[in-house]
């Protein structure tokens, strides 16, 4: 292979151990390993779940992968399909990474972990995992960051996704730096996924971390067989490459290796408090704080205006809702439910709640409009108009959840708990929380793998 960007990656990959994370980091690790792991197996139970298993005639004692929530395991190529699809089909798995790296690199990397015939150390289990964030996160910033590359059609879950997913299992497959650039080679012939499903509210969006994690792990598991992948994908300037295709020739392939320990993509990953589009955050947060400042009940609101940019607008602006995917990608929807229910969380994202005749009366009463003075990127300004006349108008820069405004552990862990125990009994619920929350000291990570079924 030519000594290019790709090969570049994948050196400094295979070149990093768990010493260089620093505390913070591997803490931060734990709870998305938890928070995602949480969210899969509530999701585990969803109608999108339901029927991947069913499409697939999965039976108990079909493999050593666990599908996560149920008594069943399979091949691990179809378990890290299944449970990538799990994570991501109610919307509160993380977000910005890949974007949702959780649900593309976690699948992935559990079910080669349920084809290894000897002990894998946590310690070990948190490197490849931190390397798959890191991975998936500086291809999509090479391709030319997320408003970029998603207003091009793309869903970066299931375009970058695949990427971090590879570099996660090569990394626990021992790969060295040949292979692991095979890997990643492979894993652009996986990449794929569009916003095609946003106009009609379909469940395609959650076959993109389900895609990402079974491609990137047939990626590696390839590599490691020898197969060879193209040593291309990262040369902006050849056809045929990850980012003259997926990117329109406005990446920035540096982006790729520079500076590569100094800031890990991890660290600016968001943990989702609502069950909606991260899209939405940011307006529930302003609507929940202006309630509050203001002394104001849902009851005093006349009306809300919403000021969005073209970009969050074709994401998360529209107000017709006839799914759940639809109220999952809708600001309005998101308000809407606040305004109702108090909350948007999973019960306001079932049919009975966003049906709701109250709903579409506080739904008529929500303008959004397109400021073409906002960029891509900036979040929505909300305005609420009370009953008296009063006007309000807030934007939340930094949304719950996020870097700079980071759930607390406890009410992290508290998410983690409600999600799992609709699935699991109580206590595994709390066996698997005590593990994985002590993960860089459990000398064999495969114990974690019964915990999840």
């Amino acid at each position: 292979m030519s000594d290019n960007l790709t090969r570049t990656l994948a050196g400094l990959v295979c070149a990093t151990g768990f010493d260089a994370f620093p505390v913070e980091t591997v803490h931060k690790a734990k709870l998305h390993i938890l928070d995602t792991l949480g969210a899969a197996i509530a999701g585990s139970a969803s109608r999108e779940t339901d029927a991947v298993v069913r499409m697939l005639g999965i039976e108990a004692g079909a493999g050593r992968s666990p599908i996560w929530g149920r008594p069943i395991s399979s091949d691990a190529r179809t378990s890290a399909f299944v449970n990538g699809v799990s994570a991501h089909a109610y919307e509160l798995d993380d977000s910005g990474g890949c974007d949702h790296s959780g649900a593309a690199v976690l699948p992935a990397v559990l079910a080669a972990l349920g084809d290894r015939d000897r002990p894998f150390s946590g310690r070990e289990l948190l490197r490849c995992v931190l390397l798959g964030y890191e991975v998936g996160r500086r291809v999509l910033e090479a391709v030319g960051g997320y408003e970029e590359h998603n207003a091009l059609g793309w869903h970066s879950t299931g375009t970058c996704g695949a990427f971090g997913a590879a570099a996660a299992v090569g990394s626990m497959l021992n790969l060295d730096a040949n292979a692991m650039a095979s890997a990643l080679g492979s894993a652009c012939s996986f990449a794929g996924g569009t916003w095609a499903f946003i106009h009609n509210g379909s469940s395609t969006k959650k076959l993109h971390a389900g895609r990402a994690a079974e491609g990137g792990l047939m990626a590696a598991c390839l590599a490691r067989q020898g197969f060879e992948g193209p040593d291309s994908v990262f040369e902006a300037e050849r056809w045929g490459s990850f980012l003259a295709t997926f990117g329109a020739g406005k990446g920035d392939p540096q982006a790729l290796v520079r500076d590569f320990g100094g800031y890990w993509r991890l660290n600016r990953c968001s943990i989702k408090p609502h069950a909606t589009c991260r899209g939405t955050h940011a307006g529930i947060d302003a609507l929940d704080l202006m309630l509050e400042r203001h002394g104001l009940s849902p009851a005093d609101i006349a009306a809300v205006e919403v000021d969005i940019s073209g970009f969050q607008y074709g994401m998360c602006g529209g107000k017709v809702i006839e799914s759940r995917a639809q109220a999952q990608m809708s600001l309005p929807y998101a308000l809407a439910a606040r305004l109702r229910y108090g909350k948007v969380f999973l019960a306001e994202l079932e049919e009975a709640a966003w049906s709701a005749a109250e709903i579409g009366q506080l739904m008529d009463r929500i303008a959004v409009r397109i400021d073409p003075a906002m960029k891509d990127e900036d979040e929505p300004a909300i305005t609420i108009v009370t009953a008296a006349g009063e006007r309000h108008r807030l934007v939340v820069e930094f949304p719950l959840g996020g870097p700079q405004n980071p759930l607390s552990d406890e009410r992290l862990i508290g998410k983690y708990a409600e999600l799992a125990g609709m699935v699991l009994p109580a206590s595994k619920v709390d066996a698997l929380s005590e593990f994985v929350l002590d993960l860089e000291n459990q000398t064999d990570a495969r114990t974690l793998l019964a915990l999840l079924q």
